[in-house]
């Protein structure tokens, strides 16, 4: 027989940290205090500092410079250092210069307190000595070392200016700053759009007029170079080329509060040859907003200089108005413009935001309005490459624009994200062709998962009976198909790798651009990301080896070309919780009728997502230990009703072949629960399912969701990991004491060990937001029970600084187990334990985390959960602004990794579509040498070299939409 698969999706994975470096973000851990404590934690910040003297035996001048290596300004700094013999200050200048023993500080002076990103100050001193004088060898400003193995230069791209439109054979003008560290010098600076090398600079001021940049948005980079070998690339800047003179506005969103005004600039993209004007009008929406001038005429001379369009608002209108831009032989150009209510500080956050990341010049987006995984490429985490996608970024695309839609009343938005993830992400019959010979009966054919990957391929094994599937029957005659409706979880936007696995066709190779269905995870809980082999859903074995990829994960007799798709259930669960809060603010607006097309198919994806609820083959859940032992599942003996870390489907390519499978999953984790959804697809009569059991299976589900967080709630308030119906997702016997939950086996880190999967605070963060929803919206006693302590200990674990930044859990510890469940008497779960082992000012964490608290204090009144909410908002939006949205800088230690071998069996050889070997050989980089081209390739480079480790900004998309969102229900609930 052919073999089926059992997949295994990681839709976030977050690599281990050190106590000295946290992976999502450069910070200091220690002496942090809790909510309310006065003590400042250090800023984050990424410097260089450069130290010469001047000797004459018994004094000498020490003169510091200290480059600014963020991409942002360094606003205020304080620089420190020690001697290690008996230097005494005399005096000192640029600075005020301190001494206490051998420990030196130099705080700025007024007149030079901001540095630049890419510059650099200098300060200096005179100190006397005797004996030997040896340079100090560590460096740190406001807390944060300077100093270590050398560091690359900083490159800022100064122009364009983010979001510019230039039109088709203007030259663009390119220009940077840099700086090198160390003492070394700045060698050249390359200019890039994507990973296309524009030109090269050799010599201060480095700038470059680019020309032949096509039609459409471009990303561009700097990257410089220094006379050591060490390169770095500069945050990337958005910009449109045009494909003719064009009309440029800035911002394309516009908030407006009542009775107030706000403007946008308007220019050229190309210099004309006489006058040209511009009229504005008002062509659609809400009349209380008005624009003046209607024109503007712009020269041959200052058509490159912006001028401004205010728009103000009345005091009684709501909602959008459109503002077109017109002018002869112009394309025209768009503004929207919201009012809002007078005091809606958070909404406008939210619009500004939201206006960033629908910019399709920053890069958020494919040409398909696919959402990327991130802006930036270079990045491994459970994607392995920025420029894929997952279930995850389309879900949060779905609740981002419901909430654009709560706020300005559009609901075409927040439709068209539900149309963009049906047509790229809901595989299409064709891509399951062979579903109708799915037999219920006998769902899948078992293969034991082992524990490491050295232990693949998992031979299938015949003799294990599969329950039955008693949902297949019943999904068939409610909606006339044997058609799964659900997402995948991994998609290649950009067709990297070369698959060309795209929706609606098998396999069109490294020929095709658009999105392709790639699939990574299915070798045990210690496969980390470093250690996948990534391969194609549609494995028609033109890449890989004679098999294809499938023997490297299952054996058996022979192999059959096949399709397979997983699910992540916390995803579809999203996008429909994304479709109730839609449902509910559209009917607020008497607007429902427009999105209950939308609605209708979101409670179709309610029905299909109950699959998640299942044993992986269908065996009674509960108890389950042993393969043979282990009865098989009758009727609905096998649901767990938890959501489980995936279901998975697949089957022959070859519609003759008559086969095909599905399979649930035995584990389910903390961080994956949805009562939120659970509740909406049972009690709320828009989202119930269509099918005669759904509504009454999620029903169920609700229940045993609120039950399982208050089984895994640690004695402080942490919810733990989770728990499965198949030890060692082999129906091992469990340790003699494991606790239980309705029969379920107590794993502290269920599904994945590297790192362990219940250790990242972002789990805590977005499962207790869906627990605060529910609350917010029902007062449901049994969630309040479990936020009240959740919320008192996430507290506890806060530090809110004087100016605003801030501190949140990132790396959680775990030592004991909770009690065995009894739902009449709940244990207290004093054995069941949680430290914090570091911290983090992790954006996208902080945003649901201050969403969590939103919506609890909404309910409950706690005014130091509003405050905290409130103070996680503001310090974000103070600190850690850019042109792209919100972000830090993260220090990515694991980034050693790319050197990680992958197993592969000895005498297993293929080729990836680029030519990449396969073998035991194998490493991370080697079979994905696309990475050497990308910009940021030399940072990573020079740290596997022995340097530095490399430092990065991030534009998640999740994280994104995630501060977005939480501005918006802030503004909703609270403001």
């Amino acid at each position: 027989m052919s073999a089926h698969p059992p997949p295994r999706p990681r839709v976030r994975r977050r690599l281990p940290v050190a106590a000295s470096a946290v992976a999502l973000s450069l910070s200091l851990p220690l002496g942090l205090t809790a909510v309310g404590a006065t003590t400042a934690a250090a800023a984050a910040v990424q410097c260089g500092v450069d130290y010469k003297t001047n000797d004459w035996g018994s004094g000498f001048t020490a003169e510091l410079t200290l480059t600014n290596r963020s991409a942002t300004a360094l606003d205020g700094w304080t620089l420190t250092y020690d001697y290690t013999g008996n230097q005494q200050l005399t005096n000192g200048w640029n600075g005020t210069w301190t001494q206490s023993g051998k420990s030196v500080r130099v705080a700025a002076p007024d007149w030079n307190k901001t540095i630049a990103a890419g510059a650099a100050a200098t300060t200096g001193a005179q100190f006397s000595y005797s004996g030997t004088n040896a340079a100090p060898t560590a460096f740190a400003v406001n807390g944060t070392p300077c100093t270590g193995a050398h560091q690359p230069p900083v490159a800022v791209l100064t122009s364009p200016t983010a979001g510019a439109v230039y039109t088709v054979g203007t030259p663009v003008p390119l220009a940077a700053t840099a700086a090198a560290a160390d003492g070394a010098t700045v060698g050249k600076v390359e200019f890039y759009s994507d990973i296309t090398l524009l030109g090269t600079d050799a010599t201060a001021p480095f700038t470059l007029d680019a020309t032949g940049l096509a039609a459409g948005s471009h990303s561009l980079y700097a990257k410089a170079y220094d006379n050591l070998g060490a390169s770095a690339e500069s945050a990337p800047v958005g910009i449109t080329v045009a494909a003719g003179a064009a009309l440029v506005a800035t911002p394309a969103q516009l908030a407006v509060q009542r009775g107030q005004s706000a403007a946008f600039d308007l220019k050229l993209s190309k210099q004309p040859a006489a006058n040209v004007t511009v009229s504005i009008a008002r062509t659609s929406g809400n009349t209380d907003l008005t624009a003046i001038p209607a024109t503007l005429t712009f020269t041959p001379a200052n058509w490159n200089t912006a001028q401004k369009v205010t728009v103000t608002a009345g005091t009684t209108g709501s909602g959008t108005a459109v503002f077109t831009a017109t002018a002869p032989g112009h394309a025209k150009t768009e503004v929207t413009a919201t009012q809002l209510a007078a005091d809606s500080t958070y909404n406008a956050r939210f619009l500004d935001l939201h206006g960033k990341i629908t910019n399709p010049a920053n890069g958020y987006f494919s040409p398909e309005g696919i959402p990327y995984h991130s802006v930036e490429t270079l990045i491994v985490e459970a994607p392995d490459h920025g420029h894929e996608t997952t279930s995850e970024a389309y879900s949060y695309l779905i609740w981002l624009q419901a909430m654009y839609g709560k706020i300005t009343g559009d609901w075409s938005k927040f439709n068209g994200a539900w149309e963009v993830m049906e047509k790229f992400m809901i595989p299409t019959h064709a891509d399951q062709p062979t579903t109708g010979s799915y037999n219920a009966s006998k769902p899948a054919t078992y293969a034991p998962e082992h524990d490491l990957p050295s232990q693949y391929p998992a031979k299938l094994d015949g003799t294990v009976t599969s329950g039955v599937d008693p949902i297949a029957g019943e999904l068939k005659s409610t909606y006339g198909t044997d058609d799964i409706y659900g997402m995948h979880w991994l998609q290649d936007v950009d067709n990297v790798y070369g698959f060309g696995n795209e929706p609606g066709k098998c396999s069109a190779g490294p020929a095709a651009t658009g999105p392709s269905y790639i699939n990574t995870f299915q070798r045990g809980p210690e496969e980390s990301v470093w250690e996948t082999v990534p391969h194609p859903t549609c494995d028609t074995f033109a890449y890989g080896g004679k098999n294809g990829y499938l023997d490297l994960f299952t054996g058996d007799s022979s192999y059959a070309k096949q399709w397979k798709f997983t699910n992540a259930p916390d995803a579809d669960a999203r996008a429909i919780q994304a479709a109730y809060w839609a449902d509910i603010w559209a009917k607020e607006q008497g607007k429902q009728s427009q999105v209950t097309g939308t609605v209708s198919k979101a409670a179709k994806m309610g029905d299909y997502l109950r699959y998640s609820m299942f044993d992986k083959y269908f065996k009674k859940a509960g108890n389950c230990v042993g393969p043979t032992v282990c009865p098989a599942g009758t009727g609905k003996d096998s649901a767990h009703y938890l959501m489980s870390w995936y279901y998975a489907w697949g089957g022959a390519t070859d519609t003759s072949a008559g086969w095909s499978w599905r399979i649930g999953s035995s584990h389910a984790h903390g961080g994956y629960q949805n009562p939120l959804a659970a509740y909406a697809l049972s009690e709320y009569a828009p989202l119930k399912p269509k099918s005669a059991t759904g509504a009454a299976d999620w029903a169920t589900s609700l229940d045993r969701q609120l039950e399982f967080y208050r089984w895994l709630q640690s004695d402080e308030g942490a919810i733990a990991g989770g728990a499965t119906n198949s030890w060692q997702g082999r129906y091992a016997q469990p340790p003699a004491g494991t606790p239980t939950f309705h029969g379920l086996f107590y794993d502290e880190k269920p599904v994945y060990q590297d790192p362990a999967s219940n250790q990242w605070f972002g789990f805590q963060a977005w499962s207790m937001q869906r627990v605060a929803e529910l609350y917010q919206q029902t007062g449901d006693p049994a969630a309040k029970t479990v936020l009240d302590k959740w919320v008192g200990w996430a507290l506890s674990k806060t530090t809110i600084n004087p100016d605003g930044t801030y501190r949140i859990p990132s790396t959680l510890k775990w030592s004991g187990a909770p009690d065995t469940w009894n739902a009449s008497a709940p244990g207290a779960n004093a054995g069941l334990h949680v430290t914090v082992a570091d911290y983090t000012d992790d954006v996208g964490v902080a945003a649901s985390y201050a969403n969590t608290l939103t919506h609890y204090a909404a309910k409950s009144g706690n005014t130091e959960a509003k405050r905290v909410a409130k103070a996680l908002l503001d310090g974000m939006w103070a600190h850690h602004q850019d042109p792209l949205g919100i972000s830090v800088q993260e220090t990515r230690t694991d980034y050693s990794r790319f050197s990680n071998p992958v197993y592969v069996p000895s005498t297993w050889t293929g080729k990836m579509p680029n030519g990449d070997a396969v073998n035991s050989a194998s490493t991370f980089a080697s079979i994905r040498t696309f990475y050497e081209n990308d910009p940021a390739w030399p940072k990573v480079e020079a740290y596997l070299a022995g340097g530095a480790a490399p430092v990065f900004t991030y534009h998640r998309f999740w994280a994104q939409a995630d501060i977005a969102l939480a501005m918006g229900s802030y503004a909703e609930l609270l403001e």
